[in-house]
This record gives structure tokens, C-alpha cells and sequence, in this order.
């Protein structure tokens, strides 16, 4: 048996003896041992796992902790991951599946979430897992994107008043920190991501902010700190996953913790020096200059595509994309003028939503779900009404674009005509976006800009909907008694909408 199955073994053998995927809240390693947190300690098979032969002992403290050995250890971990992962994607897919009863909201909610399931499973094709591992490095940095980027507004319209100067660098320090160093955390999650160590990303990837690389030259200039930003991380990173696992698989256990670590960092740190930084410096320069000359000549046009086409992105699952180039723009403009427009198709679901309220006052189920969903809608949380909603109708996930498209366009019309309107950190939308606004021209404009890019997706949604949303074949069928049950049951299937998006 190779290596690498024999490691696979060791995981498979591992998993049901702790009680499974669903008994298993968390999984680390360190030199020697594999770090598991347990919901259930009593669903543990203590005897029969350690007769297991690669189990050398047994560790209880804060997590269960079970001895593997250094070097073997590192290998296991990553299979024992994969294990879990696969177990609790086949067990939502079967939940999914048996799921029955009337239709209620809280029926609808459990079809729209296996209809995400079902799509979820169908688009998983290379290139769109990959998209998604890419958005699992980011998501978790968006808290405190977020976080600082409200305090950096904050500390912004202090300095803007003239109010409290002796806060203000504190503030600034306190916002700035994070980026500074947000490569750091990059090359950490890449590396977790991609199966490699996570330190050892981190460790790779702060190369690319250390200031003594302003004394490398590359390609005939000198670097320059930071050169490069969260795409040298990431490539940094990733790089070094593939070295780590190279000398895995060929580095003998017994010297792995010495050499492995060490080629690691020194391979990957000197590509990073000599090529990936100069190489992603000058595509994050171009992706800024991109995002710029997109809104400043495409103006409206580009707003409306963009507002329009970004729910059947998420759809798709080809958003994820987007979470580098948002945090690119972020670190070298300090905002992203995308997020802003992408944002509207959130507000032309809104505007969809209470159009549906409207057209049908006597199917109980769907005014219910929307009545729980619509706030969330509001403050930029708009998978209940996609899910919910929408999408299971078919024509109004369609209006909803529409409604979403109007907006974009009413936002990218005035970043053309000058006033740039941009975010500090990714991830809110509709309102809870406004304390992460910025621009070029104060935050009151800014503010108004995207006010007013709100109200017309709102309204645009809500009239697209109301005239066009429904066939009066189904205004007859939804709206002819309470529950409605057929029409939403089975989502359209006679209407191309539903399988375009």
C-alpha cells in the first residue's frame, strides 16, 4: 500500500471510531498529534481506536487528542478532513431529499434549501469548486473586514469634523492593523484551504508585507513592501502547499518536522520574491484600473449589467470570484467601488417581494414567508427570498434581476459622471452597507448615491414584478386557494426561467 493510501486508511479508520462527521466540531493537528473537538465524548470508541495500529496514544484535555506520530500526523490530518466533509455533504443531501409535508413557510424554507442543495450538487464542477474554495480563504477574514472598515469610517468622519484629534491616530491604528497584515491571514487560510499547513501559509505569505524587501530586486526594480498584496499571499501560499506536500510524500518521517517546514518556506519564499510578487503587483494594479475604467466609460450600462446579472451569479456560484478583486481594490484604493452596484440586486429582490405580497393576499404560505424574510431583505440578507421566494416562482427571480439591474444603472451613472461610490469591506449590502460607505466626494453624497440606487431597485423590482411577474395561469393556480400546493411544490418546471438561472 502507498503512502497516500495508507494515510487515507488511517483517516477512514479513524472517523467512525470517534463517532462519525456529525460527532466531530473541529479538527487540528500539532508535531505529533490529531486534535479533534467532540460533541458527544461518549460516542468515542476509546478500546478499538487505540488497537488501531498508527495510534500511538491517547491525549483527553481540551479536545480529544489522538497520537499519530510527527510527520504522520501532518498526513493524515488533511484525509481525516476530506472524510468529514464528504460525510456531512452526503448526510445534508439525503436530508434534503426525504424532506415532505404541506407547503408552510416553514415548508417553503426547507425547499428552497434543498433546491440550493440540488444546485449546489449540480454545479459542482471544477472550476466552480475551485471558485469556491477560493471564497472559504476569504469569508472567514470578513468579520473583521468589516469590523475595521466601520471604525475607519468612523474615524474618517471624526477627522472630517474636526472632533476629538486626539482619538483619531488610535482609530486609525486600530483600522489599519488589520490590513496591514491582512496577507498574513491570507496565506493561513490558503494554506488550510489546500490542505497544506496553515502557519507555514502564514509564514510564506508575510514575507510579501515585510519591509525589507524594499533591499530585492526582481525584474530590474526593487520590491516594494506589500507589492502585490492578498493575490502575492495567495499564490504565495499555494505554492507552498505544493512544495509541503511534495516533500510529504517524499521527505522520510523521521526528519519531516526539520526538512519539510524549512524546503517549504525557502522554496515558495524565494518564488514569492523573485516572481509572484512583481507578477501579482502588477495584475492587482491592473484589476484597479479595470474596476475604474469600467464604471468611469461604462457608466450606466455597466451598472445595469452588473445589478442585473449578479443573483443568477450566485446562482451559478460564479460570485465567489469576486471576493479577491473586492479585496484587492479594497487594499489599494481603500474601497470597492464594485459592492456598491452588485448591491442593488439585493434591493430589486426586495421590490419583488412585496410586489408578490400584493399579487397574491390569499396564498398564506408565500406572504408569510415573505413577512419573516423581508427585513433580512432589507438589510442585505436576501437568501430567504431567493430561496423562498423567487426563484421557486421562476418569472419573479427574473423581475427581481430587472429591478436589481435599474439600480446598478442608477449608481454606475453617477460613478461616470464623477462621484465615486465605494465600500470599505465586503460582505453587507442594502442598508447595513451604509457604514461602510466611502467615495470621492464625502459621505454625504456617497450616502445619497446609494440611497438613491436603493429606491430605484426597489421600485423598478416592484413594478418589473407587479406587471410582469406572474401568467394569469399562475395568478389562477397560486392565488386560487390558501396553500396553493402545486404551483410551489414543483418549482415552474414548464418555465425556461427557472433552469436559465
Amino acid at each position: 500500500m502507498s503512502d497516500e493510501n495508507k494515510h487515507h486508511a488511517t483517516a477512514a479508520a479513524l472517523l467512525p471510531l470517534v463517532g462519525g462527521a456529525g460527532n466531530v466540531t473541529s479538527v487540528a493537528h500539532c508535531m505529533t498529534r490529531l486534535r479533534l473537538g467532540l460533541r458527544d465524548r461518549s460516542l468515542v470508541q476509546d478500546e478499538r481506536l487505540r488497537a488501531l495500529p498508527a495510534v500511538l496514544g491517547v491525549v483527553e484535555d481540551d479536545t480529544y487528542q489522538i497520537v499519530l506520530g510527527p510527520g504522520t500526523v501532518a498526513r493524515v490530518t488533511p484525509e481525516f478532513e476530506a472524510l468529514v466533509e464528504t460525510e456531512r455533504a452526503g448526510t445534508a443531501r439525503a436530508a434534503a431529499d426525504h424532506g415532505t409535508g404541506p407547503v408552510t413557510a416553514e415548508g417553503l424554507a426547507a425547499q428552497g434549501a434543498a433546491f440550493r442543495a440540488e444546485r449546489r450538487t449540480r454545479n459542482a464542477t471544477p472550476f466552480k469548486l475551485f471558485l469556491r474554495r477560493i471564497a472559504d480563504i476569504f469569508v472567514p477574514l470578513i468579520p473583521a473586514l468589516i469590523g475595521c472598515g466601520i471604525i475607519a469610517g468612523l474615524n474618517g468622519l471624526l477627522v472630517n469634523l474636526h472632533w476629538l484629534p486626539a482619538l483619531t491616530p488610535a482609530l486609525t491604528a486600530i483600522a489599519s492593523g488589520f490590513m496591514a497584515l491582512i496577507t498574513v491571514f491570507v496565506g493561513h487560510n490558503t494554506a488550510k484551504e489546500f490542505g497544506g499547513t496553515p502557519v507555514l501559509g502564514g509564514a510564506v505569505a508575510s514575507i510579501v508585507v515585510y519591509a525589507g524587501v524594499a533591499d530585492v530586486e526582481a525584474f530590474g526594480r526593487h520590491l516594494s513592501p506589500g507589492q502585490g498584496g492578498v493575490l502575492g499571499a495567495l499564490g504565495a501560499a499555494w505554492l507552498g502547499v505544493h512544495v509541503e506536500k511534495w516533500c510529504r510524500r517524499r521527505v522520510p518521517e523521521a526528519v519531516d518536522v526539520l526538512v519539510t517546514p524549512t524546503l517549504t518556506v525557502l522554496v515558495a519564499g524565494l518564488a514569492t520574491l523573485f516572481g509572484l510578487m512583481f507578477l501579482a503587483g502588477e495584475v492587482s494594479a491592473w484589476i484597479g484600473d479595470a474596476a475604474d475604467w469600467l464604471l468611469t466609460h461604462g457608466g450606466a450600462g455597466a451598472g445595469f449589467l452588473l445589478g442585473g446579472l449578479f443573483l443568477p451569479l450566485v446562482m451559478l456560484g460564479l460570485h465567489q470570484a469576486l471576493i479577491p478583486i473586492h479585496t484587492t481594490l479594497i487594499e489599494g484604493a481603500g474601497f470597492t467601488v464594485l459592492l456598491p452596484v452588485l448591491a442593488m440586486a439585493g434591493a430589486g429582490q426586495v421590490g419583488a417581494a412585496i410586489a408578490i405580497h400584493l399579487r397574491l393576499p390569499h396564498n398564506t404560505s408565500v406572504r408569510a414567508t415573505i413577512k419573516s424574510a423581508l427585513w433580512p431583505g432589507f438589510l442585505g440578507v436576501g437568501e430567504p427570498l431567493i430561496y423562498g421566494v423567487s426563484l421557486p416562482l421562476g418569472r419573479p427571480f427574473v423581475t427581481a434581476c430587472a429591478g436589481g439591474a435599474f439600480g446598478g444603472a442608477f449608481v454606475g451613472l453617477f460613478n461616470q459622471l464623477g462621484t465615486a461610490v465605494g465600500s470599505t469591506a465586503i460582505g453587507p449590502s442594502g442598508w447595513a452597507l451604509f457604514p461602510l460607505l466611502d467615495g470621492n466626494h464625502g459621505l454625504g453624497r456617497t450616502v445619497a448615491v446609494y440611497a438613491g440606487g436603493l429606491a430605484v431597485g426597489y421600485a423598478a423590482g416592484f413594478l418589473a414584478t407587479y406587471f410582469f411577474g406572474f401568467t394569469k395561469t399562475m395568478l389562477g393556480e397560486l392565488d386560487a386557494a390558501p396553500d396553493a400546493p402545486a404551483a410551489l411544490r414543483q418549482p415552474a418546471p414548464a418555465d425556461p426561467v427557472t433552469e436559465k438561472v
